[in-house]
């Protein structure tokens, strides 16, 4: 209530024709003591709000100075100075002209001279209180500022360059200038816009919501475009490659090669249980009798028995290809989700065929299992035989050794298997924290690298008798651990029994794991001890039943490596015949007669809420686009940019270094206070400058060629007040009679 602040500002808008599209801001002048209900720190309020406004750079910066008070001294020079040191975007106002003291005036201020800003300064003569009392308005005051600088002995040679109209001419070319500087960016952004959205416009711009034909040709396309998106999902694309995560045929392919493959390897080497199985085998087909031979019904009710464990996986890869498939199905129709009724029925209609086709490729599935169930054909080229059978079991097996230096395996041993980073976990910490290696698997040994250059080797694993087992998540670490050991109790590396190796996540181990099954690593499957005892006594077998074992156990591997290998062959094939290709075929040929069939067409292409509205803004905002780019074309071509003039010496801002310079008050030269009709010759006539009236120091081109001046004499010469560098020391070109234009 009495002279105390606000930083909410008083909003007013002044319309006129006779106006400029300017925003001024009415800052507040700098309080050193509070006064009224003012706080103690207003000072620092006033400095605090009077910030936020001038370091903006799209702020033109006002420092009004009144001219009845020393310049050096300003606090708008000094606040402007600390936000723009380039002063670009400064522009000195000397107020209150006609009130300074007789025999002085600002003109070394106007002209530029005494503290030279960038852009120099503009005069003005605003109302007085009395002029305000008495009803005086704007044109009258301008009339009378225009007089006022016409008339004055020292202004009147840069009376064009003064006065109200004038600073809103300088003001509104800086606006212009602000506006071209950023017109490129700004054109360069809206095309990109229209550009990003042209293509989807392009479908509404002749959009009819009644038209009939619209619907159809819709639908049609929304079915075309949604087979395209599901082959190419599925056969692979060098187009919109999604590189975050595998999708379609690439899922389907890791089933097909590592999952499958992983699942029959996993299941089938239970030794100590393979080996009591055949011996019971072996006992039940002898009866009562003690056996010479080795009997065949032993061996073919094995490899039965383990031919139809292959089931278990072989439809469990069917599984895992109809849910990859279902989950490319829901990803291809979110294109879709403009229609909703659309969406939901090609979904419905798609899963509906796939899961009828599960039925039959299952079938089929068994059927292959079946077939090999139904003839064991020893005859067959890789099967061993019962010579070699009982050959190898007699045989001592001798294990290479392999340095730890390199190998001189044939190169077919030495093919690379797998590669990529592992982390040792369990060495790791003894370290003081697991490190990440370069792995680098073959068909013989494991080894790694520091880093995926494969320069340093810090070691090379032999694969001899080493098996996976699965090592327990700790709580504290977001990492998945697999364990490689020797089944001869040796040390797998160095002093450690276990070489713990760990993954970021769990599909990385079962990788990993097929992988090592591919190199003949197999995960460990041995009994716990209640089973080891509790079945002890079936194992005391004499050595003419060891031996018979052994040899069944040969035959069994060797027979079971043929039928896995041709199902790990077929059972792909026959998915990707009876399953794949076939939903393929359906979505081509049968999907748009049935969705035909199932709803009416114009149930189905009835296009959501937020379609329509999308639809809307679209378009709003492509005409926008338009227009704004056609503004900014005539802007560039109707307006005229004037360039920034040269920077100034700015050093009287250091106050601290040197006194400030002589006030525009102290009492001018007794030589120049008489009115003259022309300024002398040792000072010279500030030259005209066009808006928007930068003063650097050095004369631009006059508008209108002059006669020269006499030179000065020395003596005026001696006693003329110091020039600004810049300015060349011949006398300046005469003062031109017209005013310049803008």
């Amino acid at each position: 209530m009495n002279k105390g602040i606000s930083s909410i500002p008083i909003n007013l808008r002044v319309y006129s024709p006779h106006v400029l599209n300017l925003t001024l801001i009415d800052l507040p002048g700098i309080t050193k003591v509070p006064v009224g209900d003012q706080p103690p720190d207003i000072e620092y309020q006033i400095r605090e709000m009077i910030m936020q406004f001038i370091t903006r750079e799209n702020c033109l910066i006002l420092a009004v100075t009144p001219a009845n008070t020393d310049l050096a001294n300003s606090d708008a020079l000094k606040l402007a100075k600390e936000v723009d040191p380039q002063g670009l975007r400064t522009i000195g106002v000397i107020t209150k002209l006609d009130l300074m003291d007789e025999g002085t005036d600002a003109r070394d201020v106007l002209e530029n001279k005494l503290l030279p800003l960038r852009r120099g300064y503009v005069g003005v003569v605003n109302r007085s209180q009395k002029d305000i009392d008495g009803k005086k308005d704007i044109k009258a005051a301008m009339l009378a500022e225009r007089k006022f600088f016409l008339s004055h002995p020292a202004y009147r040679h840069i009376a064009d360059r003064m006065g109200t109209p004038h600073l809103q001419k300088v003001l509104n070319q800086q606006l212009t200038n602000h506006i071209r500087d950023t017109l490129p960016n700004f054109r360069n952004k809206l095309q990109g816009q229209l550009l990003s959205i042209e293509h989807e416009v392009e479908a509404y711009k002749n959009f009819k919501p009644e038209d009939p034909t619209r619907k159809t040709k819709a639908l049609l396309q929304m079915v075309q475009q949604f087979a395209v998106d599901f082959e190419k999902r599925i056969e692979g694309s060098g187009d919109q490659v999604d590189t975050l995560e595998l999708s379609g045929g690439a899922k389907i392919n890791r089933i097909f090669h590592e999952r499958f493959p992983f699942e029959i390897v996993k299941m089938e080497f239970n030794e100590k249980e393979l080996r009591r199985e055949i011996s019971y085998a072996i006992k039940n087909i002898h009866g009562i009798r003690t056996g010479l031979f080795t009997p065949d019904m032993a061996f073919e009710a094995i490899v039965k028995k383990q031919i139809v464990k292959l089931k278990g996986p072989s439809l469990k890869s069917v599984d895992l290809v109809i849910q990859e498939l279902i989950n490319t199905v829901k990803k291809c129709t979110k294109k879709l989700a403009n229609f909703p009724r659309l969406c939901e029925e090609t979904e419905r209609i798609v899963a509906n065929h796939i899961r009828e086709r599960e039925g039959k490729t299952k079938d089929q599935v068994l059927l292959l299992i079946d077939i090999q169930v139904s003839y064991i054909n020893t005859n067959h080229e890789d099967f061993i035989g019962f010579a070699n059978a009982q050959q190898r079991s007699s045989q001592v097996h001798k294990k290479n050794t392999i340095g730890n230096q390199g190998t001189n395996l044939p190169p077919s041993r030495q093919i690379v298997i797998r590669k990529g980073w592992l982390t040792i976990s369990n060495i790791g910490i003894m370290k003081g924290g697991s490190k990440g290696y370069w792995f680098v698997l073959t068909a013989e040994s494991l080894s790694w690298y520091k880093d995926d250059e494969e320069k340093e080797k810090k070691y090379m694993l032999p694969l001899d008798n080493l098996k996976v087992r699965d090592v327990e998540k700790s709580f504290m670490s977001s990492k998945h651990i697999f364990a490689l050991f020797n089944t001869e109790q040796r040390n797998v590396y160095k002093d450690y029994r276990f070489l713990e190796l760990a993954c970021d996540s769990q599909e990385d181990v079962d990788s990993w794991k097929a992988s090592l099954l591919r190199a003949g690593v197999y995960p460990d499957k041995s009994l716990t001890e209640s089973d080891e005892n509790g079945q002890a006594e079936n194992f005391s077998m004499d050595p003419q039943l060891e031996r018979q074992v052994e040899t069944i156990r040969n035959l069994v591997d060797s027979y079971m490596s043929i039928i896995n290998k041709c199902i790990r062959d077929l059972i792909p094939k026959t998915i990707m015949h009876l399953m794949i290709n076939n939903v393929k075929d359906f979505i081509n040929s049968e999907l748009l007669a049935q969705l035909y069939s199932s709803e009416d067409q114009n149930t189905l292409m009835e296009e959501s809420a937020e379609q329509a509205q999308r639809r809307d803004e679209m378009l709003r905002m492509y005409q926008a686009l338009k227009e704004a780019l056609v503004i900014i074309g005539d802007i560039n071509t109707a307006t005229t940019f004037t360039p920034a003039p040269p920077p100034v010496d700015d050093s009287w801002i250091q106050h601290s270094r040197r006194s400030p310079p002589p006030s525009p008050t102290t009492q001018r030269r007794p030589t120049l206070s008489a009115p003259l009709a022309r300024p002398t010759a040792g000072r010279g006539p500030a030259p005209a400058i066009p808006s928007p009236g930068p003063h650097s120091g050095a004369p631009p081109v006059p508008f209108r060629p002059g006669p020269l001046p006499p030179f000065p004499s020395a003596s005026d010469a001696l006693g003329a007040p110091p020039q600004v560098p810049s300015r060349p020391t011949r006398a300046p070109p005469s003062v031109p009679s017209q005013s310049p234009k803008f």
